[in-house]
């Protein structure tokens, strides 16, 4: 990030997309993007809608959820998304939504399972769920507790390789290496949920795409000899 002004102004550009993307409606769902080297995250308010939200009202706090800039109070989810980032050392966004398909799988509190090579495509296993949170993770520090859920859920898997998660009866969460990747890992999330969904509807014993497909789909896009796109 060159500068606090143009993450600011990536984060609300991205918070922007999200409502026309299908992801969020109203004042749901929150993008935020950080500043490594400042330890700056920009974030947006929480309440405001989206056709209200301006570059203005991003608001920036530290990694310890102390407002540096703006008026307004930041996004109830701050805690969730200042714990990522001290734990996903290598994260640049990450985005929180509240979007339909990837919500009903989080509700269910079950993994969306690889089932085709669109999702291959993206990931070579399972969007993965949380453990539902305990009564006391809920009556105490909520939204860290979330933060700390999520991460637990990564001890044996990869943030690099799954971007994404569910969070047992909420929702779900994405990130990347800017708020745009972080973004483009929401959309991709809630296409995914809506054609497993739709599969097992049409098909409700509709097994798992077999390995070799899930491994050709996944390799040739991001695998060392992946040839997917142009140079």
């Amino acid at each position: 990030m060159s500068s606090l002004k143009e993450l600011k102004e990536r984060v609300w550009r991205c918070n922007k997309d999200l409502p026309q993307l299908g992801l969020v409606i109203r004042a749901f769902g929150n993008v935020s993007g950080i500043d490594r080297e400042k330890g700056f995250v920009a974030i947006k308010p929480s309440g405001v809608l989206y056709d209200d939200l301006t570059v203005d009202n991003i608001v920036v706090v530290d990694l310890e959820d102390r407002i540096v800039e703006g008026k307004l109070r930041p996004s109830s989810d701050t805690k969730t998304h200042t714990y990522l980032y001290r734990a996903f050392a290598e994260i640049g966004g990450v985005v929180h939504t509240h979007s339909t398909y990837a919500v009903a799988w989080a509700q269910a509190m079950k993994p969306i399972p690889i089932m085709g090579t669109t999702h291959a495509d993206l990931l070579a296993t399972d969007v993965p769920c949380t453990d539902l949170m305990s009564d006391e993770m809920i009556q105490g520090d909520y939204e860290k507790e979330t933060g700390k859920q999520i991460v637990n859920a990564f001890q044996a898997r990869s943030y690099k390789d799954i971007p994404m998660v569910l969070v047992a009866g909420h929702g779900p969460f994405t990130w990347g290496d800017s708020p745009e990747k972080a973004l483009y890992h929401s959309q991709m999330l809630e296409e995914l949920a809506k054609m497993a969904a739709l599969t097992l509807q049409i098909n409700p014993s509709t097994p798992r795409l077999k390995k070799t497909l899930v491994d050709k789909h996944f390799k040739r896009k991001h695998g060392p000899d992946s040839y997917y796109g142009q140079e």
